[in-house]
């Protein structure tokens, strides 16, 4: 957790500068573009990259903000000698730097310290940590210095602060990248009736409705539930709230999700990237049956065990009716659910429900 007093009242101030710059767009590279400097600086790293990886099956792609880094141009044939990415893959959102694993002598063995000095580019250190973005999709964020200083438990201490902000930034770039790339996810918005967006300049000026939103809204509340400009009144008060809160304070209130007999109704606040004036803020509205599929892309990382108590957690079911469907104890349940958060990188039951519904019906 985030804890102001560790930091000095620069190391504050650059902090901030990452947030703003990870809040400043929708596309991976320009966030990465914006955010470089003070990063680097926050972290204390010489470069950066972020790797895209799709963990099964395995592929990626690497994303490096300013010089290009040569050695990663060979990671195919790297990939496989690369120390790091057990320990990452096996920790998610904790950082892991070399000197964790191997002594210097072991280092200067491995082939991508030996590569790094056929490409004259002098990695002496590397750090690295594991952002869990969705199901089969995780992003790993990789710090390297050029000289021979190591990365200190502070510098781990600063990624760690920042760690939530990273993974939601990539999870929302993806999430935007087909919206961002073309008409064809509107259109799919459009057309389906358990699905609709507006779009909000705070504090209550609604300035577009996607085909289906009226009549959501209609079904989901009364009149007497609604705001003089159209607005739900639990969304207006949710979205004023998000609009006076910062960064940090944001995370995991973004999702609203009210458990109707007929389904899970959510709505996914989104703050738009806006290069001046009022940010708007996209709310994504859906209708989630209570009972629907395990996807594949999810039952493929879980042990069979994990995967029956996901199917009862997408249905709806509590640790404790869980536990004595399954005649399990219930602390054997809760380990199991958390578990299974960690490896499809998703924060709460609701998020579950939500990215199980778009693997299912993908817009």
């Amino acid at each position: 957790m985030f804890n102001p007093t560790a930091f000095t009242t620069q190391e504050l101030v650059l902090r901030d500068s990452v947030i703003s710059g990870l809040n400043s767009s929708l596309s991976i590279p320009k966030v990465l573009e914006a955010t470089r400097a003070s990063l680097l600086e926050f972290v204390q790293a010489d470069a950066m990259a972020l790797c895209l990886m799709h963990t099964e099956p395995f592929d990626f792609q690497w994303l490096v903000p300013g010089f290009p880094i040569r050695l990663l141009d060979d990671y195919a044939v790297l990939a496989e000698h690369d120390f790091l990415r057990a320990p990452i893959l096996a920790r998610p959102n904790v950082p892991v730097r070399d000197t964790q694993l191997l002594t210097r002598a072991e280092y200067e063995r491995t082939l991508i310290f030996q590569r790094s000095r056929e490409l004259d580019l002098t990695l002496e250190h590397i750090m690295a940590v594991l952002l869990p973005i969705g199901p089969g999709l995780v992003g790993a964020l990789a710090f390297y210095r050029n000289k021979r200083r190591p990365f200190s438990l502070e510098n781990t201490t600063a990624v760690s602060s920042i760690n939530e902000h990273l993974m939601n930034t990539v999870r929302n770039c993806n999430d935007a990248q087909g919206l961002m790339a073309g008409a064809h996810l509107l259109e799919e918005l459009h057309r389906r009736s358990d699905s609709a967006y507006l779009i909000v300049e705070p504090p209550s000026r609604v300035e577009f409705r996607s085909e289906h939103a009226n009549a959501l809204l209609a079904r989901w509340f009364t009149g007497a539930e609604l705001h003089s400009c159209g607005l739900p009144l639990v969304f207006q008060e949710r979205l004023d709230a998000l609009v006076r809160m910062d960064a940090d304070a944001r995370l995991g209130k973004t999702l609203w999700v009210f458990n109707h007999p007929e389904g899970n109704r959510t709505c996914r606040f989104i703050e738009m990237p806006a290069a001046d004036g009022p940010r708007r803020w996209a709310l994504r509205l859906n209708e989630i049956p209570h009972s629907i599929p395990l996807p594949w892309e999810m039952e493929r990382q879980l042990t069979p065990r994990q995967a029956t108590i996901a199917r009862h957690l997408l249905c709806n079911r509590n640790n404790e009716q869980i536990a004595v469907e399954l005649g399990r104890k219930l602390l054997t349940v809760k380990t199991h659910v958390r578990n299974i958060f960690d490896k499809l990188g998703v924060d709460s039951r609701a998020d579950l429900l939500y990215q199980a519904a778009r693997l299912n019906k993908p817009v």
